[in-house]
């Protein structure tokens, strides 16, 4: 996991711009045939419009990012085929929630989805949705109703967490710590309620991390390997 790097940063200025994505555009029959293949193995995908980063920059703390509309067809195509393009990054907001005694809970994907069986914290592609009358992006609100659409928690008020900015390969991870008010035993009877009212939930199990030996090289990616191990590290 030596290849990634973690950079806090306390705010994220995140906006929309207008971009010709030339190498979807060029490989537009292979990613539709590969997307084809990828349907029919989970037939419950769709073919929405994500937002996907261009250009950024991180000084003073601050992340100022240039995001720009695609098919998600053409995002996953390139995260199968390993980033081939890399004049863009998949960026996604994720919350991190964390129970009061201590516990970082995480979500294993269904089988439904296309990530299935991989566990990672609560997160989903910005979309559409998430971009305001003005342009901006707001990441922090993408990162919460993940959260919340997905384990049915709501993030309690108060100070402001910040983010860390997690850069591995052609993936930026944008996590957002969640500081949550009860412990692990009351919380996971939530989310098991929230899982079992939903037709087909996003997620198959909720995944406890308490100590490095719970990281699951298998099944966690390394950008939530590398955070968690970062923060355990230093309890």
């Amino acid at each position: 996991m030596t290849n990634l790097t973690l950079t806090p940063a306390r705010r994220i200025d995140a906006r929309m711009v207008a971009h010709d994505w030339a190498w979807a555009r060029d490989n537009r029959a292979a990613i539709q045939a590969h997307w084809e293949r990828r349907r029919a193995e989970r037939p419950a995908m769709f073919n929405g419009t994500v937002l996907m980063l261009r250009r950024w920059s991180l000084a003073a703390g601050v992340l100022e990012a240039e995001l720009f509309e695609a098919e998600y067809a053409a995002l996953t195509a390139l995260k199968d085929w390993g980033f081939p393009d890399g004049s863009v990054l998949n960026v996604f907001a994720a919350a991190v929630p964390r129970t009061r005694d201590g516990t970082f809970l995480l979500g294993e994907m269904g089988p439904h989805t296309a990530a299935a069986g991989r566990v990672y914290f609560p997160c989903g592609t910005p979309d559409p949705t998430d971009i305001d009358a003005g342009g901006r992006v707001d990441l922090a609100a993408s990162a919460l109703r993940e959260l919340r659409e997905e384990t049915g928690l709501v993030a309690p008020e108060g100070p402001d967490p910040g983010w860390i900015v997690v850069r591995d390969g052609g993936l930026m991870a944008l996590l957002r710590p969640v500081q949550l008010a009860e412990d692990e035993a009351l919380l996971r009877e939530r989310i098991a309620g929230h899982l079992a009212a939903e037709a087909e939930p996003e997620l198959s199990a909720i995944v406890g991390v308490r100590a490095s030996a719970d990281l699951d090289p298998a099944r966690m990616p390394g950008f939530v390997r590398h955070y968690l191990a970062s923060v355990l590290a230093g309890a």
